[in-house]
């Protein structure tokens, strides 16, 4: 699961700079303090902490191919996708041909959750410049209404782009996994019993989860 988050390069686009949440220390200490497992888990990943490139549109667009296939596929996909506009922005995406999308690997329904993201962005029916004074839920809300994106994809935007503190995702099977790995000797887990471990976590349920993530799988990801 955790590995379905690492689509990573940016291809035909030169690398934005990546931005660590300012909030990261302060959170580690919280839970360092509050929580026997991230007292152990913390330490060993050093310096290693979340990261966000700063564009809305290519965090989803990257989403969306990475959805339901490999990891290794979906970079393979993406990096062809986006190479074939000159700048990977909603309005170049629209002026692209289906065919030529179909052709750097991209399913009918991708293509057109794709364009629907597009459209969503280029006639402003997303509150971008609004999302930092509004509430997750809300933002969840407006984009589970693009097509192909659901709450998971919403929540993961959340934490990686808007790096909001207090995320639990809970329909995230490599949280599920790593509760039910470092909490339960690996017994089965249940969304109410991940709710109760996450009570210790809060207000910084998505470092918190971000450390799960690493548990079981080193690699950092952005």
């Amino acid at each position: 699961m955790v590995a379905t988050k690492k689509i990573v390069g940016e291809a035909a686009n030169p690398p934005a700079v990546l931005a660590t949440p300012g909030y990261w220390s302060e959170a580690c200490k919280h839970l360092v303090k509050k929580d026997r497992v991230m007292r152990r888990l913390i330490p060993q990943f050093g310096d290693a902490a979340l990261q966000t490139r700063r564009d809305a549109f290519t965090t989803l667009a990257r989403s969306i191919v990475g959805q339901q296939v490999s990891v290794k596929a979906a970079q393979a996909v993406w990096e062809r996708f986006v190479a074939l506009p000159r700048s990977f922005t909603p309005a170049s995406v629209l002026k692209l041909k289906v065919d030529d999308m179909r052709a750097v690997g991209l399913s009918a329904r991708k293509i057109d959750y794709l364009v629907d993201l597009a459209l969503h962005f280029e006639n402003g029916k997303l509150h971008v410049k609004d999302w930092a004074a509004m509430d997750d839920e809300a933002i969840i809300s407006e984009l589970v209404d693009i097509r192909g994106i659901g709450r998971w994809t919403a929540e993961m935007f959340l934490i990686f782009y808007l790096q909001r503190p207090n995320v639990l995702p809970l329909d995230d099977p490599g949280l599920i996994t790593g509760i039910s790995q470092n909490y339960f000797s690996g017994d089965p887990v249940s969304r109410s019993d991940a709710r109760e471990v996450a009570e210790a976590w809060k207000p910084w349920c998505s470092v918190a989860t971000w450390y799960i993530w690493r548990s079981l799988d080193p690699l950092p990801t952005a």
